[in-house]
């Protein structure tokens, strides 16, 4: 799942994004409530993740930002602040939850998790074709049997698959799934797809994830499947042998 974090203390923030990520998650922090707005305008995150007290736009008016820009997706608030009044203000511009600074890591783990299984437009199950990608478990299943992945392949995989019939481009893909600069030189993209290619049993060219020359990779659109599926059960008789002439 992708989580938005919004947090001005960098060491809270790295707290943060890595118990998250070792949950699988794909995670971006940013410092203050401008970016924190761009950044849900940019994502549009699963789930955010938003302090109250961020400069340059303070948590609530990008609180209020935030939902203008989307009604639903799930927003929990972290403060310090101890008022009635705040929580009550906050509540009422949307938020989905709030939690009172000192917290438990894995209270807020569990909050996040109720708070994705409540929200059912956050696409928590994915398919493709015999391929079914629980985002939330962070579980992989081929044909009803388990494939094992790794974070960073359910993350590659992830991002593919939300954007299924479309081409993904490695450029794309340093960024969001590694948060890599695309001036680097890697070619970590092309690896990791092969990693997801032998674990899925989907040798090149690809059925689940295919080769876009020179632009990058996609997993074909649900029609695409369903046709082929189509055609497989589609049995055509043979024309019956012609009558031998009488002797």
């Amino acid at each position: 799942m992708r989580v938005l974090i919004g947090e001005d203390d960098k060491a809270l923030g790295m707290f943060l994004s890595r118990g998250l990520e070792a949950d699988g998650h794909r995670v971006r922090t940013v410092g203050d409530g401008a970016a924190a707005v761009e950044a849900f305008r940019e994502e549009r995150p699963d789930l955010t993740i938003l302090d109250l007290n961020l400069p340059l736009k303070d948590g609530e008016q990008v609180l209020a930002e935030v939902r203008a820009l989307d009604g639903d997706l799930p927003v929990l608030v972290l403060t310090a602040r101890q008022e009635v009044e705040t929580r009550v203000r906050c509540l009422d511009l949307g938020a989905d939850d709030m939690m009172t600074k000192p917290f438990s890591l894995h209270e807020l783990r569990a909050r996040c998790r109720a708070l994705l299984r409540r929200k059912r437009e956050a696409r928590l199950q994915l398919r493709a074709g015999d391929l079914e990608l629980d985002r939330l478990e962070h579980a992989a299943r081929r044909a009803g049997h388990a494939v094992l992945l790794t974070n960073k392949e359910f993350s590659l995989l992830e991002h593919l698959m939300l954007n299924r019939g479309q081409c993904v481009s490695r450029v794309d893909l340093l960024e969001s799934v590694w948060n890599m600069e695309p001036a680097q030189t890697t070619n970590i993209v092309d690896v990791y797809v092969n990693y997801l290619r032998r674990k899925l049993n989907d040798p090149p060219p690809g059925k689940l994830i295919r080769t876009v020359r020179g632009r990058g990779y996609m997993v074909p659109a649900e029609a695409e499947f369903d046709v082929a599926s189509l055609a497989r059960t589609l049995v055509i008789p043979s024309a019956p042998p012609a009558p031998l002439e009488a002797q």
